[in-house]
Formats: structure tokens, sequence, C-alpha cells
């Protein structure tokens, strides 16, 4: 079977994003100005690649992202597994120091690896790895040569780990930005990382 490559990409930048605020899978916001020129930014430095497929979450940010991409022939597919982790209280909420303390807490633990820690009202690290690994179990029974998969910060750093079978606790290594992009390669029942964050498709004034 030939190898698969699949290019997974964080959505363009937000409102929330610019001003701190917590989204998680409960805010469906949409891409402010910058994330708009992002998305444009990648589809034009991208747009020749010949995609077979591609997924992104169910929330608008990261439809918005590719939708460049999107044409009569090959439509996007919005899977709820790409989805943000859910942040519960945190969610639509700037980080004021008592929540702060609280998200510290939960990714410290997680950093433990205390995976079933979350949020009040939210996901665990535990519950994402689940449906991501639905997704990644689907994705490798699939006949593609290259796909695309828009999503989010968290859920890509959980994607990144599973992808590579290491430990959720070292989630926090995986560096992420508004459409910093990673690619992997799957062969012979194995995933490997070919490039990560790379943002080469971003003028400099749009790298944060």
């Amino acid at each position: 079977m030939n190898p698969k490559l699949i290019y997974i990409l964080r959505h363009g930048e937000t409102n929330q994003n610019r001003h701190g605020i917590v989204q998680g899978r409960g805010i469906n916001s949409s891409l402010n100005e910058i994330g708009i020129a992002q998305a444009n930014a990648f589809y034009n430095y991208y747009k020749e690649i010949p995609f077979d497929v591609f997924f992104c979450s169910s929330q608008n940010r990261s439809y918005e992202t590719i939708q460049n991409f999107e044409n009569h022939v090959i439509p996007i597919v919005k899977d709820h597994r790409l989805d943000e982790i859910g942040w519960g209280e945190h969610e639509g909420k700037a980080g004021d120091p008592e929540l702060m303390l609280k998200y510290t807490r939960i990714i410290n633990s997680w950093s433990d690896g205390n995976y079933h820690d979350a949020a009040e009202g939210g996901e665990s690290a535990h519950v994402l790895s689940e449906r991501l690994n639905s997704f990644i179990e689907d994705l490798e029974k699939m006949d593609f040569n290259k796909a695309l998969i828009c999503t989010h910060g968290r859920t890509m750093r959980a994607m990144i780990c599973l992808l590579q079978k290491i430990p959720l606790s070292y989630m926090e290594e995986v560096k992420h930005q508004n459409t910093g992009l990673y690619i992997s390669c799957f062969q012979q029942n194995h995933w490997k990382i070919l490039q990560e964050n790379d943002s080469s498709h971003l003028p400099n004034s749009f790298v944060f």
C-alpha cells in the first residue's frame, strides 16, 4: 500500500484568540480578519497539492480555515471527533487569576498522567483521546493519498501524541499556532511526523 500523508492544520485566528478568551468545544466562533488572511495565505500556498479528502471539526472556525479548498467534486467532511476539547466553566472567559489557577492545575494533572481530570463541566484528556483514536482508526482504513485535516490547538496536541504513540503527558511539548501545520505519513502501520508547526505559508505579520 502506498504511504498516506495527512496535513494537520490548526484553525486561523479568532477574536477570542486575540483577546485571550477560552473557546473550547462550546464556543462556535468565526475567524477574524487576520484569521481569514491566514486561511487565504494557506490556501494560496497549498492549493496545488492534490488532496483526496478534507476533514474539519464541526466548529465554524475550523471549516472557515479550509473552505477555500471546497469544490463540487470533493466536499469538506465535518467530523465532531475533531472538535476542540470542552473547557467547561472556562469557555467564553478570559484568564482571570482564579480560573488560571484551575487551568494550570488541570494541565499539570494531565502532565502527571491523570488523563481523567477535567475542568468543571468540561471534557477530560481521556475523553478527547477516545474520540481522536476513533478518527485515526478510520483514517488508517481509508483509501487516500493526501488528506487535509483542520482542527484545534488542544485537539492537535493530543492527536500528535496519539499518532506517535507517546503518552498524552507530552501534550504541552507539542507546539502550535494559528494555521500552524503538521504533516504525518502512514506506512507499514506506523505514523511518522515529517513536519512540525510549520508556518512558511504565512507572511511574518501573521505569525504569533
